[in-house]
């Protein structure tokens, strides 16, 4: 999946928490966050807000729900109940779970949670 299908995915199932999210759907939404957040920081710097941030918190409060909705599907594609993103709460060795969770392959072919997001494909791809 490439970055823009991946975000109009990430978008167009933002209150989507069921079913499953590929690796490259996740880490591509992840790059566009990032990125909107660092212009949001330029933007807020520019106009004198930097220590505000209004453009920033409003980039995070927009960003709240896709991410939370992309990161549990991402959880479910490794066979791995939504409930574990609440490891993320524990100071700093949740962050090393969830990047460890994030970067694993996803089980191939159907798992409790879904059909395979990538399908066909990954055959396809890497055959």
């Amino acid at each position: 999946m490439g970055f823009g299908k991946a975000v109009a995915t990430a978008f167009k199932k933002y209150v989507t928490f069921s079913g499953r999210a590929s690796r490259s759907e996740y880490w591509w939404f992840f790059l566009f966050y990032v990125l909107v957040l660092v212009a949001a920081g330029m933007l807020d710097a520019a106009v004198g807000n930097l220590e505000q941030g209004y453009i920033g918190y409003a980039v995070i409060l927009v960003m709240f729900v896709p991410n939370i909705s992309i990161s549990v599907r991402r959880l479910h594609d490794i066979n791995m109940s939504g409930w574990w993103y609440l490891v993320f709460l524990v100071p700093i060795v949740g962050i090393f779970f969830m990047v460890f969770w994030f970067t694993k392959k996803g089980d191939e072919g159907d798992n409790r949670f879904g059909s395979d997001p990538l399908g066909a494909d990954v055959g396809e791809v890497f055959a």
